[in-house]
């Protein structure tokens, strides 16, 4: 009897764990796309254009209407309880925070930036300098030529960025630059006594009981602000929603519906539309989005009442995708007002598809003639950025598994599936796109890749996506003559392919 009720309490206690850890998805309400008035078959025309849209790998998509989610898709091996790097989307909640700084009297947009860090500013600080505004900093109109390599070179950022010459008179000329956004970042922590991370967690993340939400952190000590948040897509829906519905969220105004409205319009003459308070207007009337490298967007859509988050890794400029969402999903939106719509075929059809979306697995047969070469081998790398110093092959049961030794001494095993995804914890952090110093600081693990393979005779093909990042790594092991010629690509560099001889012993 007591063994029984051992395991049954470890049983309850692993659920409580699982359930825990993951408490903050499925906490949106659901429904189907008919009772908010949607047909079914958009919202399948719309994941089935997505995920096979040439050059782009689909993470996540979450399409809410009427503060409900009508569809939502994660396609192998990505899933909703992974959270996923930002990269220029972070720049919204960074207005977002300076919105509810401004609405309790910590700052207003009208003052100086310079005033700020007196003991940072130069020697000498000429009238330009001294007349950039914290409203310039939002509009990215700053005056000041952007330096996309400064966060790669040193570790007084704030101070480098005061130090730069003023090339245009501020509050005139956009110039887009994630280092204004990073001086938001460290105004907010000036004025709050709190980086801007603890900040919006004690006003707008506990509210909304996001728990699992990481931001970088820069070498001086400040979160970075115009990238790094990383943070899962159910998460940022509701911010989307919160976004919508002016700033409002479960009948709490979190941050004043003067600042939502202020953030969300035309503010400054960048890209095809207009940019706001770290914002970007759309092409779709009332559209606004919230946009990021690679094609992180969250999309606020008053006229429809529409929010949609989209999480991938693409080479487009993103116009194909909200091209897409314009021409196809808002359009049948139109269409539909006014008629009653049933559930029927088209939403079973839309359940299905969206349980069964998967990224490509790699081609090949499950045995080539290279297999008996390097079972149990050692193969070692050549200097490389990645950090991998060597490599072993073993032979698992419903796996090709491959035990990575990295050059800081850390050891992990990325299981890969033959025709299906496997998944695995890795050691340290996945490839980033960029290298600003210390960049994985504030970051918090454990990070996981999920990886295939397949042989084309001597040569192992195996591709490995990093689920709760944004990276991809492609490569490809061909034999020759006792030496391993090792070519990686990526996700964020496709074209570019980076070749090591690597020995065997």
């Amino acid at each position: 009897m007591r063994r029984k009720i051992s395991i049954a309490l470890i049983s309850l206690l692993c659920t409580l764990s699982a359930t825990i850890s993951y408490a903050q998805i499925n906490e949106l309400p659901r429904c189907t796309p008919e009772e908010q008035g949607v047909p079914s078959k958009a919202l399948t025309t719309l994941f089935d254009s997505l995920v096979n849209m040439p050059g782009t790998d689909i993470h996540s998509v979450i399409v809410m209407r009427h503060g409900k989610v009508i569809g939502e898709i994660y396609p192998t091996p990505f899933a909703p309880q992974y959270a996923h790097t930002q990269y220029s989307s972070s720049k919204t909640l960074v207005s977002m925070a300076v919105g509810i700084a401004v609405d309790q009297n910590r700052l207003r947009i009208t003052d100086r930036v310079a005033a700020f860090f007196p003991e940072l500013l130069p020697k000498e600080i000429s009238p330009e300098l001294a007349s950039i505004t914290v409203r310039d900093l939002l509009t990215m109109t700053s005056g000041i030529k952007p330096d996309w390599g400064m966060r790669a070179k040193c570790t007084n950022w704030v101070e480098t960025f005061l130090s730069k010459p003023v090339v245009n008179k501020p509050g005139e000329t956009f110039a887009y630059d994630s280092m204004v956004t990073y001086m938001l970042a460290a105004i907010v922590q000036k004025v709050t006594g709190k980086t801007l991370l603890e900040y919006l967690k004690e006003n707008l993340f506990s509210h909304m009981n996001i728990t699992q939400v990481n931001w970088e952190i820069s070498p001086e000590g400040i979160n970075t602000g115009g990238w790094g948040l990383h943070i899962q897509s159910e998460s940022l829906a509701k911010v989307g929603q919160m976004w919508l519905d002016g700033g409002v969220w479960n009948g709490k105004q979190l941050i004043s519906k003067e600042w939502i409205e202020q953030m969300s319009k035309k503010q400054a003459n960048g890209g095809d539309y207009g940019y706001g308070f770290q914002t970007w207007q759309c092409a779709y009337p009332t559209a606004v989005r919230a946009d990021g490298a690679l094609g992180q967007y969250v999309i606020v859509i008053p006229k429809q009442d529409v929010v949609i988050v989209l999480t991938e890794a693409s080479f487009t400029n993103g116009k194909p995708q909200r091209g897409l969402i314009w021409n196809g999903l808002m359009k049948a939106i139109e269409q539909a007002e006014g008629t009653a719509l049933v559930a029927g075929k088209d939403y079973q059809e839309l359940a299905e598809k969206q349980k069964s979306y998967q990224l490509p697995v790699v081609d090949g047969k499950k045995d080539g003639a290279g297999l008996k070469k390097i079972i149990g081998k050692k193969i070692e790398f050549t200097k490389n950025k990645f950090g991998f110093k060597e490599v072993t092959f073993n032979k698992g049961v419903n796996s090709l598994d491959m035990v990575i030794t990295k050059t800081d001494g850390s050891t992990y095993t990325q299981p890969l599936g033959y025709k299906n995804w496997l998944t695995g914890e890795i050691a340290g952090y996945p490839p980033y796109s960029i290298n600003p110093i210390d960049w994985h600081r504030g970051l918090e693990g454990p990070f996981y890749g999920a990886a295939c393979y397949g042989w084309e005779k001597n040569v192992l093909n195996a591709n490995i996506h990093y689920v709760n990042w944004v990276t991809s790594l492609y490569t490809t092991w061909e034999f020759k003559d006792g030496e391993i010629i090792l070519s990686i690509s990526n996700n964020y560099a496709k074209n570019k392919v980076e070749k090591f001889t690597c020995k065997v012993e």
